[in-house]
Order: structure tokens, then C-alpha cells, then sequence
């Protein structure tokens, strides 16, 4: 939305996700809309572009009379079926320096869920791409208190692994908002198993994303790999700390089949033919739902 504001949310074949897909897919009860800020922009002018993407998001998504704001366990509960819940997540606090004040200012905005870092450096921590491999900063560790205090997730997609065994030691609510399984693709922005069983010992959900090279090492990712992570997290007695965290709009290619937010049908009838329909249930909504610590 930064880069192009004239995107019109109501139906745009530029968007993985928009009104009229989210409308469509019957799995469709909460959607998390991120604010991620790209490098490119000054680190002077990154906390405003995270302001003018709010307004964007107040402007032209919650405008539409049945997508409503998430900002309570109780919101999200008391959706009506014909009702969207939207969420507000940070990816990566490159918008708020070293400044909670800033974090503070977001929270009263509607973020609910901080994702620490994108992939490289910043003050509050190391991203997954940053050679040094450090883990959370003092400022970090304030970040995550404050997430505590407050009542949001911190989300450890992104961080490198010393930075995300700090978060699991600190963070009261922690998940991986779109991380796949290392063993079966082995991708340094996937979680090794004992960091997925340390969600699960800390009640987090891991949302499995689509990400096509987080999915498969090499070829067309399709729906039976998305399938091939789910079913080895439930190896590992992970089945009710799965959710789903696309990551749509934020990838520029797509499994086969899985090409924009109407297509999650087709998930969902690949799902069914293997696990109970409350388990997928679970998968689609419940899992993050239950764990709404806000």
C-alpha cells in the first residue's frame, strides 16, 4: 500500500487479498493486515510511513460496513458470520527506532502482534539474514516486556535463532506469524524442530505460510507441500498450535492452485480428506483465536 496507494482494496487483481476474495472464501473469519516498512525508506521517515499505512487501512479497508477492527478476544468473538475481523500487525519495528513511545502509539492505533525485526539489523534485534546472528538488544527485551505488559504477540518469524531462543525465554505471548518446518525444507527462514516445540511448550501458534521457497527447495510448491509441514508439526505434537499465515500480498509468486485468498477452498477440501473437521477448524481460525491473549 506505501508504494501504491491508488491500489483499490475493494477488487484489484494487483492483490493476493482484497474485499471481494475475502468475502468469497468460506474460511474467512479474521484477516491480519501487516505494516511492514521497506528499507528503502529513510529511517527519518520510516514511524510516519507506518502512520500513513494505518490511515490507508482506517481509510479504505475499514470503511467497508462488514470488516470490523480486532482489538479484544471479545471483538473477535463477537463477529457476526457475515463479518470480517481485521487485525493489525507491525512486521519488524524499523518503524519505531529505539523509541517506545512510538510502540505505545501503535498499540493505541489497533497493533496487536510485533514482529521484532524484518530479515536484517535493527534495535531491537537480528534478522534471520544478519551474518553477526546476535540475539535481542537491551531495547528488545523492553520491546517484548512491553508486549507482555500490554497484552500483544511478539512474533518470531524473521529473527535470527539467537534472538528467537531470547524471545521464548522472555515473551508471555509468543508465535511464528508465517513460518514453515526446517526438516522438511530446509530454509534458514523456517523453524528447526526444537524451536517449534518450544512454541508449542509456550502455547504459540506457528502459522504456515505459502511462501513457495519456504514450501519446497526447489520446483512448483503446490498444496500437498503446504499439506507435507502440517503434517510434521502434528508429528511432533503440534496439531492444535497450527494456524495460517499466507503471507499473501507479501511474495510476488504463489503455490499452484493457491493464487489469490477465494482459492482457500481448495486447501480446505485437501485438509478434510486427512484431518477431523474440528482439527481444521482449528487450522483455519480457532487455534489463533483461543490464544488471543489481547
Amino acid at each position: 500500500m506505501w508504494s501504491d496507494p491508488s491500489i483499490d482494496f475493494y477488487s484489484d487483481n494487483k492483490l493476493h487479498t482484497d474485499y471481494v476474495s475475502l468475502k468469497k472464501a468460506a474460511s474467512t473469519n479474521i484477516q491480519c493486515f501487516a505494516i511492514y516498512i521497506p528499507p528503502r525508506i529513510h529511517e527519518s521517515l520510516r514511524f510516519q510511513a507506518a502512520l500513513e499505512m494505518i490511515n490507508i487501512f482506517y481509510d479504505k479497508i475499514l470503511t467497508f460496513p462488514d470488516i470490523r477492527l480486532i482489538t479484544t478476544k471479545n471483538d473477535a468473538l463477537n463477529l457476526q458470520d457475515n463479518e470480517v475481523g481485521a487485525i493489525l500487525t507491525l512486521e519488524g519495528c524499523e518503524a519505531i527506532g529505539s523509541d517506545l513511545i512510538r510502540l505505545k502509539t501503535l498499540f493505541r492505533l489497533g497493533v496487536r502482534s510485533v514482529g521484532l525485526t524484518w530479515n536484517e539489523a535493527n534495535a531491537a534485534a537480528d534478522g534471520i539474514l544478519e551474518e553477526r546472528g546476535a540475539g535481542l538488544t537491551s531495547f528488545g527485551k523492553k520491546v517484548v516486556k512491553l508486549n507482555n505488559q500490554c497484552h500483544v504477540w511478539t512474533d518470531v518469524s524473521h529473527l535470527s535463532e539467537k534472538a528467537f531462543w531470547d524471545v521464548i525465554e522472555l515473551s508471555d505471548y509468543p508465535i511464528a506469524s508465517h513460518s514453515n518446518a526446517k526438516t522438511i525444507t530446509n530454509h534458514r527462514r523456517n523453524l528447526t524442530d526444537a524451536q517449534i516445540l518450544s512454541l508449542i511448550k509456550k502455547d504459540g501458534v506457528i502459522g504456515i505460510t505459502f511462501v513457495p521457497e519456504f514450501l519446497k527447495e526447489s520446483g512448483e510448491a503446490t498444496i500437498g507441500d503446504i499439506l507435507k509441514h502440517i503434517d510434521h508439526i502434528c508429528s511432533l505434537g503440534g496439531y492444535r498450535h497450527i494456524g495460517f499465515g499466507s503471507d499473501f500480498d507479501g511474495i510476488d509468486t504463489t503455490p499452484a492452485q493457491l493464487t489469490n485468498y477465494s482459492k482457500y477452498p481448495l486447501l480446505i477440501n485437501e485438509l478434510l480428506k486427512r484431518y477431523p473437521e474440528h482439527i481444521v477448524k482449528g487450522f483455519l481460525y480457532n487455534h489463533f483465536l483461543n490464544r488471543i491473549p489481547f
